[in-house]
């Protein structure tokens, strides 16, 4: 599994919501602060993001959560967003320090905010397709 879909040593998956304005933001936001393309993405609604969100023991209609499959272990939340802010070029590592925040308070800011993503970000009929120049970086 880890191989298959790039989770294997310095590897990372993020798996977004691909109708998600605030989503796609987020890999627009993380391919420039990560030029050594460590982290790959897929939608949670794609074949292969159902099958890792099996494989994690998620709900596969659960499409609320940024997901991240680092080393053999799977994240979501504000974690998720966390790790995944401690992969990407300075100064964005430093933002690692929000883990420091209890869970139940970083949860429910981050439900807040997954919960009214369509309201204030607005979405799309279909997912995200990506450009050429970052094609190779979904699976």
């Amino acid at each position: 599994m880890e191989q298959r879909y790039g989770g294997g040593e310095g590897q990372a998956v993020v798996l977004i919501d691909g109708v998600c304005h605030l989503c796609q933001g987020l890999v627009r936001f993380i391919i420039p602060r990560d030029p050594g393309g460590r982290i790959r993405f897929a939608a949670l609604q794609s074949d292969v993001g159902r099958e890792l969100l099996i494989t994690a023991g998620l709900e596969t209609d659960q499409l609320n959560t940024v997901v991240l499959f680092e080393k053999g272990r799977f994240y979501t939340e504000s974690s998720a967003v966390l790790r995944i802010a401690r992969m990407l070029r300075f100064p964005w590592p430093a933002a690692y320090i929000f883990i420091l925040v209890p869970r139940p308070l970083r949860s429910a800011v981050y439900r807040l905010v997954a919960r009214n993503r369509y309201r204030w970000f607005g979405r799309d009929e279909h997912c995200l397709l990506p450009t050429p120049d970052i094609r190779k970086r979904f699976l």
